[in-house]
């Protein structure tokens, strides 16, 4: 649509030198409404200052709110009573309970690794002897968890449980000779029911003084334990450690044969003392 001439305003802008000008057409309907247009600019400065300022003031309290709770949190700090002596107490007594738990779920892993059944370690406490209340309760704790110690230890080193969860073939003591019914021999261990293959496992930790052939025990493994114990493994069909080697409780030590002076597959094990073979038997459980 054409615009009328009197739609249209003529505006001339002139150099300050006069050496030209520039002229611009404008719809006259803008030019009577310059004002407004002023305004409305004018009115959203205004609005965008104001807007700052009143954030900035905002920030301003926030921070000077802040640092005044910091300075009542930092007083209210200073008056707070030291912990009494019974929560001191009881907080002592309970890391000894922890420490005691610990201990005993140590003896149940070395317990459930050579086959046995571990035992509850709820309720931890004393024995409820009345000797026990003289002492306090730091001492009575400390007491006890140097116990459990020594106990961890024991269990570690001493020979507990089966190298090898089976039925037992032949016992500890005089019996038939295998080989000559007519005629009695001493045997110095016990024997597990096995396949050829089968693994044989240290029931405590140790070093290895022997790993080879050793007579009738045929192919045989020797382990040296705490306490002047030592523990036997033989008719293996295969080794698998060698001497000087330090082994762990429920560690392979070799597999089940039929080497040496034997009428099948199966494993012999003995535990001696000093030197002096001893029945197996009394230590597969606890209550032995």
């Amino acid at each position: 649509m054409k615009l009328k001439p009197s739609d249209v305003s003529t505006v001339i802008i002139v150099n300050k030198n006069k050496e030209g000008s520039q002229t611009l057409q404008i719809k006259t309907k803008h030019i009577s409404r310059i004002k407004h247009y002023l305004l409305s600019v004018l009115a959203v400065i205004t609005t965008l200052t104001l807007s700052v300022i009143y954030l900035s003031h905002k920030n301003q309290e926030r921070e000077e709110e802040n640092q005044y709770l910091v300075a009542q949190l930092t007083k209210l700090k200073g008056e707070v009573p030291p912990a009494n002596i019974e929560e001191k107490k009881a907080a002592t007594a309970q890391n000894y309970i922890q420490s005691i738990e610990v201990k005993l779920q140590t003896i149940n892993n070395y317990l459930k690794k050579r086959g046995l059944k571990g035992f509850a370690t709820k309720a931890v406490g004393g024995n409820g002897n009345a000797e026990a209340t003289k002492l306090s309760d730091e001492e009575t704790y400390s007491l006890y968890d140097e116990y459990l110690n020594r106990l961890v230890h024991t269990v570690a080193f001493t020979p507990m449980g089966y190298p090898r969860v089976s039925s037992l073939t032949s016992y500890f003591g005089y019996r038939s000779d295998p080989f000559n019914s007519a005629s009695a021999e001493f045997h110095p261990g016990i024997d597990f029911k096995g396949n050829r293959g089968d693994e044989a496992k240290c029931t405590a930790t140790g070093k290895v003084v022997f790993a080879g052939r050793y007579g009738g025990y045929g192919n045989c493994v020797r382990i040296e334990h705490a306490n002047n114990f030592e523990t036997l493994y033989g008719h293996l069909s295969r080794i698998t450690v060698k001497v000087g080697q330090e082994v762990a409780v429920g560690q392979k030590i070799g597999e089940v044969g039929s080497t040496g002076h034997s009428t099948g597959n199966h494993l012999h094990y003995e535990v001696r003392k000093n030197g002096k073979a001893i029945n197996p038997i009394k230590f597969l459980t606890l209550n032995n």
